[in-house]
């Protein structure tokens, strides 16, 4: 009994590329690729149902893209905050009237 091979999304997008160009038949295809008619028709099918998604913008996308910019920003700031208190911690502090003997 033959074992069931497993394709890759890229080698099923290359063949049914090939496939819709049109210069190789889907026989010829298939004898090429070593698959079944049925299973390159199946390709086709989610291929030519999906292709709208090529052309569509994920939903939230452009919110999520705003969110992290903002994120950032806010990162930045509490980092230069950070440094500034950092180098102030640093300074000699001045001996107050009550610690002179």
């Amino acid at each position: 009994m033959r074992q069931r091979r497993k394709f890759e999304p890229e080698y099923k997008a290359r063949v049914v590329l090939e496939l819709l160009r049109g210069d190789k038949t889907p026989a010829q295809l298939c004898r090429e690729h070593e698959i079944g008619a049925d299973l390159l028709g199946q390709w086709r099918k989610v291929v030519v149902e999906r292709a709208h998604e090529l052309f569509t913008e994920p939903r939230g996308a452009s919110a999520e893209v705003v969110r992290v910019a903002e994120l950032e920003r806010l990162v930045g700031q509490q980092a230069m905050e950070l440094a500034v208190v950092k180098k102030a911690w640093s300074w000699p502090r001045p001996r107050s009237a009550s610690n002179v003997p």
